[in-house]
């Protein structure tokens, strides 16, 4: 029996990248069947407590969910026992992730695109200075990295 898989995703500030990566994930997760819990935090404080960008928002609307009530958090050393998986979008942020990352940690630690066939290395830009076409390029990064983490999870991947 396979216990519930936990995943966080990771970006600089929580209110672009990674939202958008748990909400994607979530949708993913929910047409597999997959029971699963995910969440999302930043490397930075510089959102604590504060709703995703309303570029992000609207992207998520645009897909038929409602992120509105998703709040910004800090990635935290607990983070890495209370998580199957802590999944960063780019090199910068798995910097800060393995800076933060405690010895023996039980998470699996990888940045999201590593999991995407043919994109392995690439990382999900961040939209926070570009238009609405930086946010849906964005989704589609993100949301191929969820189906791609659904799919290996649904493997045993655990």
């Amino acid at each position: 029996m396979m216990t519930t898989p936990a995943i966080l995703f990771v970006c600089l500030g929580n209110i672009c990248r990674s939202p958008l990566a748990e909400a994607a994930f979530r949708e993913a997760a929910a047409r597999a069947g997959l029971d699963s819990t995910a969440d999302s935090a930043g490397t930075a404080d510089y959102h604590v407590g504060k709703p995703p960008d309303p570029r992000s928002i609207a992207t998520a609307a645009r897909h038929g969910i409602d992120i509105t009530h998703y709040r910004g958090r800090q990635l935290t050393a607990a983070d890495f026992d209370r998580f199957d998986w802590i999944v960063g979008m780019d090199r910068s942020n798995m910097r800060n992730i393995e800076h933060l990352r405690p010895a023996n940690s039980r998470a699996k630690v990888t940045m999201l695109m590593d999991l995407v066939p043919g994109r392995e290395g690439a990382e999900v830009a961040d939209p926070w200075y570009g238009g609405e076409d930086n946010f849906a390029y964005t989704w589609e990064d993100v949301s191929r990295g969820a189906e791609a983490l659904v799919a290996l999870l649904r493997q045993g991947g655990h």
